[in-house]
């Protein structure tokens, strides 16, 4: 028995240069479409989801609102006046007013600017922190990974809201005359260093099924330093978990900062943040439920963002989830 591929090329006679049916010769259009990486392929099917185009929606909203909240609400979010008090939703207040005569709409829209500031922030810390000592510990193993991989066990195991209270509490507690951005950064740094070993592991995990691949092979071999491997050919090739987790450690930082300026040891005034218009509305929910609706819907409605993005970016990112 023949082969067939063998059969199909003597049998097929030889073409001269002029008669090659080539696209050129015969006048076809020639595709210039470049060949594209694993972003341009999570890319093009991001495109086809609706859900991507809505949460990503939400998000710019949002952004602008904490970038430019006077370009949404006009009026003082921080000032009031007692004879409003409690007064209910009309033409002058859309959401109504607080125990202090503030207007809870532009409490809203401002308070999104501390929520969103704080959970980004915490994200780019805890990311860096927990990524550079990722790579480090997969990359050198041996005695460095095993020293980094028990440090992160040490803080992997302490419960991270009981963390965030002694943290916040020590440095923060009453009477300490904080700023509002030492605040802030209070609560950034307690959120990033109680969530570092999440990413440490995510990327170590990462760097040790790459940096035994045949092209990390071939760049050590033609004598690329430790340096360039990692910047140019680990980290692009390691950075799709840490991109998916981030987006949704957003959402899930929003919903820490609220919780922990609800207990009254996060965010505190004059910062003015959903957390905090939650914990001041929860003693009224009877009287003027709002002040407690509102700030949750947008809070709620931020986290679902920020998840559902993340989700759509994983699902994207996955080739077997295609």
């Amino acid at each position: 028995m023949s082969d067939p591929s063998t059969a199909s090329i003597v049998s097929t006679p030889a073409a001269h240069p002029t008669d090659a049916a080539t696209p050129a010769a015969l006048g076809a259009p020639q595709s210039n479409e470049k060949p594209r990486g694993l972003l341009g392929d999570a890319w093009r099917d991001l495109r086809r989801k609706p859900l991507f185009w809505i949460s990503a929606t939400l998000i710019v909203i949002f952004l602008l609102m904490a970038a430019f909240p006077a370009l949404f609400a006009p009026g003082d979010a921080v000032n009031g006046s007692l004879s409003r008090s409690l007064n209910k939703p009309g033409a002058e207040g859309w959401f109504g007013y607080d125990v202090q005569g503030r207007d809870v709409y532009a409490r809203v829209i401002y308070g999104a600017r501390a929520s969103i500031v704080v959970a980004v922030l915490s994200v780019m810390g805890t990311l860096l922190v927990g990524g550079t000592m990722g790579i480090i510990a997969g990359y050198r193993g041996g005695w460095v990974d095993g020293l980094l991989s028990r440090i992160a066990d040490v803080f992997f195991g302490l419960p991270f809201v009981l963390g965030a209270i002694v943290i916040l509490t020590t440095f923060n507690g009453s009477g300490s005359g904080n700023s509002k951005a030492q605040i802030m950064g209070l609560v950034i740094v307690s959120l990033t260093v109680l969530s570092w070993p999440v990413v440490m592991r995510l990327m170590r995990s990462s760097v040790l099924a790459t940096k035994e691949a045949d092209y990390i092979v071939a760049a050590r071999a033609l004598g690329a330093g430790t340096g360039r491997i990692i910047l140019k050919h680990l980290l692009p090739n390691c950075l799709a978990p840490l991109l998916v987790y981030g987006t949704i450690m957003v959402g899930s930082f929003i919903g820490a900062e609220a919780t922990l300026s609800f207990l009254g040891v996060g965010l505190k005034s004059p910062v003015v943040s959903w957390g905090i218009m939650i914990s001041d509305g929860q003693q009224f929910i009877r009287v003027a439920p709002g002040l407690v609706f509102f700030p949750a819907a947008f809070l709620v409605t931020a986290v679902l963002s920020f998840v559902m993005l993340g989700e759509a970016v994983r699902e994207a990112l996955d080739p077997k989830l295609r």
